[in-house]
């Protein structure tokens, strides 16, 4: 749509193509970019698509983008929310009640969506616990949430290049572009029962744009590296990902409240999402525990261009849960103690005493239904053991795993996915500088991301050998410590 806005102001004409269940997000979406009368049409998702939608569409998409422009059309404007800085006056029970209130939507047929929430009941903030909020920071209640250090922003493929950009710029909370202050953050921070100590933590999830992206984030999967796991009481030993602590819990869920109320997200209105992901359902934040790295093994905020006594925070693209293979924790040891048991077998090292490459396990037909990089969560005894095998750096399991992902352009060609990051197989192929056109059917791409990068490791103190992994691998950084 900003790129449709900006060929409209300019003079020339355009018709946007769309399907029904998208109607009310198109019309929404035209008011806030300031082309309320853009002309659209809606394709049929029912018809076998191909020429024959296309004979259908073309004649009405001609007329739209001759027919000339009627009065209304020519008009302007743009959407301006409320911004007012008190809500509700009244009881404590009058507001929960007014907080928890819901509106049906068409787009979902007509189920249930909450006003002000993300569905589930939230602390009241009034302004005394706000207030009691903001003593968690230095930084001013009216002063807008921008950038705290240069940010670098990698692109996607082919398709986007990667820019900069700077510090000092004003962070917009996406579906809706909307910018917030301190105070704002704070009111969410108190919603989702978060204490004062949280919030730096909080503030750099905010700048990060509460991890929505493109405004179909679903409030974000977050990283925390540094000694603020310890301050805050972060769990960072078994059940990270379940409940119980507070610190991750109510953490988590401030992305999805930011999503609602800065970003101003709500269903099939302002966006369209397929499922949502149960992997950020709720929020999903956890901590490092650089404690346990094994000796040349850089914990995240490093790894990022940080130090090591800075605390960080950084985002990812929570993918698929629970990917690759799976084993029985007692299997691993028996691996690497004595190399007896299912994994020995498969990787043809029976009576062979570790250590063993577990990697050559974890990742075996990994890529067959999946593309892109994955985060590895494990305990300190594997990554040490992983060290024992070979692996004197992180860097270096990433590159193992990114070469592991390569295949045959032939093979590769069968990806969906694919059409997009080649740009039509029209863009250049990175690892050969050639044109994708160009390249033999046996050369080798990888199916595994653009590099080493898009792969990342966590040490965390849980006891049992498990390894939990999932889709994405580093995202963007943003200082903690910044925020204090």
């Amino acid at each position: 749509m900003p790129y449709l806005a900006d060929l409209e102001k300019s003079g020339i004409p355009t018709v946007l193509i769309n399907y029904e269940e998208e109607t009310e997000k198109v019309k929404h979406d035209r008011m806030l970019f300031g082309v309320p009368n853009l002309r659209f049409i809606e394709a049929d998702r029912k018809s076998p698509g191909g020429v024959t939608e296309a004979d259908r569409l073309m004649e009405p998409v001609l007329k739209a983008l001759t027919r000339p422009l009627t009065a209304t059309e020519k008009k302007g404007g743009r959407f301006a929310p409320d911004e007012a800085r008190v809500l509700f006056e009244g009881t404590l029970e009058e507001a929960e009640e007014f907080y928890n209130q819901t509106e049906n939507i068409p787009g979902i047929l007509d189920a249930p969506f909450s006003t002000y929430t993300d569905g589930l009941p939230v602390v009241i903030p009034t302004e005394e616990r706000v207030k009691e909020m903001l003593a968690g920071t230095s930084h001013r209640p009216n002063e807008l949430i921008t950038l705290q250090r240069d940010e670098r922003v990698q692109g996607f493929g082919v398709i986007e290049t990667g820019y900069t950009r700077k510090k000092g710029e004003v962070v917009k909370f996406m579906p809706m572009y909307r910018t917030a202050t301190v105070e704002q953050v704070a009111v969410n921070a108190v919603m989702a029962g978060c204490k004062p100590e949280y919030f730096p933590v909080v503030l750099a999830m905010a700048e990060s744009g509460g991890g929505t992206g493109d405004g179909r984030g679903g409030g974000g999967a977050f990283i925390v590296s540094g000694p603020i796991y310890k301050e805050i009481g972060m769990n960072v030993t078994n059940s990270i990902f379940g409940p119980g602590n507070p610190a991750n819990k109510t953490l988590g869920r401030v992305g999805s409240l930011m999503w609602r109320n800065l970003g101003g997200y709500k269903e099939s209105v302002t966006t369209i999402t397929t499922l949502g992901s149960p992997v950020t359902n709720g929020g999903l934040i956890f901590a490092e525990y650089a404690e346990g790295l094994p000796a040349g093994w850089k914990g995240l905020n490093e790894e990022m261009g940080f130090k090591k006594n800075e605390s960080i925070l950084t985002t990812f693209r929570a993918g698929s849960w629970g990917i690759g293979q799976q084993n029985a924790p007692g299997v691993y040891r028996s691996l690497q103690r004595t190399g007896h048991g299912a994994i020995a077998r498969f990787l043809d090292v029976k009576g062979i005493v570790g250590p063993h490459n577990y990697l050559e396990y974890l990742t075996k037909g990994i890529w067959e239904t999946m593309e892109g990089g994955f985060t590895l969560v494990m305990p300190p005894q594997m990554a040490h053991d992983m060290s024992d095998y070979g692996f004197k750096t992180k860097q270096s399991i990433y590159q193992w795993m990114w070469k592991r992902s390569f295949e045959p352009v032939a093979r590769y060609r069968m990806r969906g996915s694919a059409d997009l990051t080649t740009n039509g197989w029209l863009g250049i192929e990175k690892t050969s500088g050639k044109h994708w056109k160009e390249l033999s059917d046996d050369y080798m791409v990888p199916a595994g991301g653009d590099g080493p990068e898009a792969y990342c490791i966590l040490v965390c103190n849980q006891q049992e050998t498990a390894c939990a992994r999932f889709g994405g691998g580093h995202g963007q950084a943003f200082s903690i410590d910044a925020w204090r």
